[in-house]
């Protein structure tokens, strides 16, 4: 099962920072959850490696890696780090949403 997700220059960057800060791997995990205001929600985090099954994306030395169920949601998806005045946060750009919210964190099928 080849899926395809990736993580933008500026997520990459991120990532780098803060697994340098933190003392880990520059290894990002984006799981999707049931919850949140339209049904689904993004969950981030810091992994120390990817499991045998994880679909795995490279940018620039930073992994990002998926667990084969949520990559059914995320198929195709683009993460990227925006920093704007409401704050700073990891985006999906996710072409299999069909509904979000205001949050940026949440979505619907």
């Amino acid at each position: 099962m080849a899926g395809t997700l990736s993580l933008t220059k500026s997520a990459a960057a991120r990532v780098g920072w803060i697994a340098q800060k933190q003392n880990k791997p520059a290894i990002l995990r984006l799981a999707v959850e049931g919850g949140g205001c339209s049904g689904f929600q993004y969950k981030f985090g810091l992994t120390e490696a990817p499991e045998p099954d994880d679909i795995v994306s490279e940018t620039d030395g930073v992994r990002l890696v998926v667990d084969p169920i949520s990559l059914d949601l995320v198929d195709g998806s683009v993460v990227d780090y925006v920093e704007s005045l409401g704050g700073a946060a990891f985006r999906v750009e996710n072409p299999n949403a069909s509904a979000g919210c205001g949050c940026g964190s949440s979505f619907g099928i």
